[in-house]
């Protein structure tokens, strides 16, 4: 077995560089300046950059009121009579919350789901299964729509949210249907 993992791990760190080294040298089979390639290329990210950062900065700021504000808590006291007739545990209400807008505050909330109730119960199993299933939906909407300039949302925002509702139904259900 310990011999697997070395070749696994060997085979991990031969990755990167083997993808590199495959781009340039078939960079090199079709004649392109891959050097100059690669610098219009890094021009045209760190323009990205430029024209995503405020979106980021909004978004970051946002989340970060959100979370110490205690709206989160606030919310899950009041959703708890309709989660309780619908058999979703109150303590992934602030990560079904957060998770369609931020994967760094979802995933501090999955982390203190797992070190309070355990990596291996029912609920670590579900928050787990959840932040698989679903995408940080707000966030990815507006860096994408943002960079292309694309005004009108609505449309993506609905289809969008309501793919994470049915993720994180479906992830509660299939967890509690297997053993």
């Amino acid at each position: 077995m310990r011999i697997k993992m070395k070749i696994i791990n060997f085979a991990s760190n031969l990755a990167m560089p083997m993808i590199i080294l495959l781009i340039v040298a078939y960079g090199l089979k079709e004649k392109n300046k891959v050097f100059d390639t690669f610098l219009v290329g890094a021009k045209e990210g760190i323009e990205t950059t430029f024209k995503i950062f405020p979106t980021l900065i909004g978004l970051f700021v946002a989340i970060g009121a959100l979370r110490s504000s205690g709206i989160l808590e606030c919310i899950t006291h009041i959703a708890s009579p309709i989660l309780n007739l619908i058999n979703f545990p109150g303590e992934l209400m602030p990560l079904a919350l957060l998770r369609p807008v931020s994967g760094s505050g979802s995933m501090a909330i999955a982390t203190d789901i797992m070190k309070n109730c355990g990596v291996d119960t029912m609920l670590g199993i579900m928050a787990s299964t959840i932040m698989g299933s679903t995408e940080t939906t707000l966030y990815t909407i507006a860096i994408y729509t943002s960079c292309i300039k694309v005004k009108k949302t609505r449309g993506i925002l609905i289809a969008a949210l309501t793919a994470d509702i049915v993720g994180m139904l479906v992830s509660v259900i299939v967890c509690r249907l297997l053993p």
